[in-house]
């Protein structure tokens, strides 16, 4: 048995060296950004987008009149995306019941799902306009029932894109704003003098993004650690060939300079056509120059002996997108357990994942995965419990165990909340600071 690496990526410490560098930045910018506020945004804006409009919310006629350049098959197409998220957000959504249960006689807890009050929702477009972001985010919170829905996304080549423009409106954002990067994201968790601060963010984007989101962690929620894009295509001989597999690869690579993409196989054949494949693909791609970067610096072969070495691989690395082509793709549904989204069988595919099958495409990357999904409709609700006695011998009952476990544990003040409720309820008199007793003495 063994693994064999015919192509590594950037080392575990030099990525970790890049981690810093993105901290530090992300760090100074934020302080600023709650220092200054709306002119800090408004420095950055110029800065990185050079973009600096008389006001940063679109008005309601803004929308309007950039929605109107979207043409009638683009905004059909928009609204078959939507419509596809929407549909399995409230099914996701209608699995999440409110429960109420009787426990004992005249004890009943109950817990309420209840949507997050504010929501700031980052649809990136700095580099691509990423109009299904705007789907996954807003439309799902939608879908949550979240009363204050606010959109963000960079300009687009000097300006507002109409596509990611229309998506949002579509979605039901209730304000939406042309702010890009860790502005967009400071402005939204901390707010300005003309934006008031969101309970959460979500969405995904760049490593500064994602950085100023771990950041601010605590002070605001946020869906999940989604960085820049991840992908791994698990396959065998038996259903994939190298042309799928280096497409699969190479069509995640292109988001960025530094966007991990993986091929795991038991096939050395493969994985040598795969990479045969790939430099063949990047000869005529026309966004080669982004994905060769990624692929260059980012991109790993690894070669296992069997499918348990593949599968524990697949599970240590947790990438964001795993594309599985083999000949048992449920058994790694089942045995897998750490990764963002699978994708199963080559007639599937990231991309119609990231774009329109309705799926949530925003994801955990930078092994999150083994700790936490995507986003969905249910990272929008909280669920609080809540709790009803009713009757007086209930009260007794528990309040008498409860009073003695407050005393084992030296919590005089909360047993006497406790011994109250046996007092009044059960007409028991329990010594102030005492325990209450056992009702069998022999106990």
């Amino acid at each position: 048995m063994a693994i064999t690496y015919l192509k590594r990526g950037k080392s575990e410490a030099d990525r970790a060296e890049d981690d810093a560098k993105t901290r530090a930045v992300v760090e100074a910018t934020l302080k600023d950004i709650e220092n200054r506020g709306d002119d800090a945004v408004r420095e950055l804006s110029e800065k990185f987008d050079k973009y600096s409009p008389a006001a940063f919310r679109l008005s309601a006629s803004d929308i309007e009149a950039i929605t109107s350049k979207v043409s009638t098959r683009e905004m059909a197409d928009i609204r078959f995306a939507h419509d596809q998220v929407v549909r399995f957000a409230q099914a996701q959504r209608e699995s999440m019941l409110d429960i109420e249960v009787e426990t004992l006689p005249g004890v009943f807890l109950g817990h309420r799902n209840i949507p997050v009050q504010s929501v700031g929702c980052y649809v990136p477009g700095g580099k691509f306009p990423m109009v299904a972001s705007a789907h996954m985010s807003v439309a799902t919170a939608k879908v949550a029932q979240v009363p204050r829905i606010i959109a963000a996304t960079p300009p687009f080549k000097g300006e507002p894109n109409p596509a990611v423009i229309a998506a949002m409106k579509m979605g039901g954002a209730h304000e939406i704003y042309v702010l890009g990067g860790i502005q967009a994201i400071g402005a939204m968790a901390l707010g300005t003098q003309t934006i008031e601060p969101v309970h959460m963010l979500v969405g995904p984007g760049n490593a500064f993004v994602a950085e100023a989101k771990r950041q601010l962690y605590g002070r605001v929620g946020i869906d999940l650690f989604a960085g820049p894009t991840e992908t791994m295509v698990i396959a065998d001989e038996t259903v994939a060939d190298s042309e799928i597999c280096a497409t699969d690869l190479l069509g995640q690579a292109e988001h960025g300079y530094n966007s991990p993409c993986v091929l795991l196989t038991n096939s050395r054949k493969l994985a040598e056509q795969t990479l045969e494949e790939v430099e063949r693909i990047l000869g005529i791609l026309p966004t080669a120059e982004t994905a060769r970067a990624s692929w260059e610096t980012y991109g790993e072969v690894i070669v296992c002996d069997t499918y348990e070495e593949m599968l524990d691989q697949a599970n240590e690395i947790a990438s964001e997108h795993v594309q599985v082509m083999t000949d048992r793709d449920d058994w790694f549904l089942q045995n897998m357990h750490s990764y963002g989204a699978l994708f199963l069988g080559p007639r599937t595919n990231v991309a119609n994942g990231d774009k329109v099958i309705g799926t949530n495409h925003t994801l955990p990357t930078k092994k999150a995965g083994r700790y936490t999904g995507g986003l969905w409709v249910g990272k929008y609700i909280k669920t609080h419990s809540y709790q009803r006695v009713v009757t007086d011998e209930a009260a007794t009952m528990v309040g008498e165990y409860g009073s003695r476990l407050c005393m084992l544990e030296g919590f005089v003040g909360h047993a006497e909340q406790c011994n109250v409720r046996v007092r009044r309820y059960g007409g028991i008199n329990v010594p102030y600071g005492e325990g209450a007793p056992y009702r069998d003495a022999a106990e």
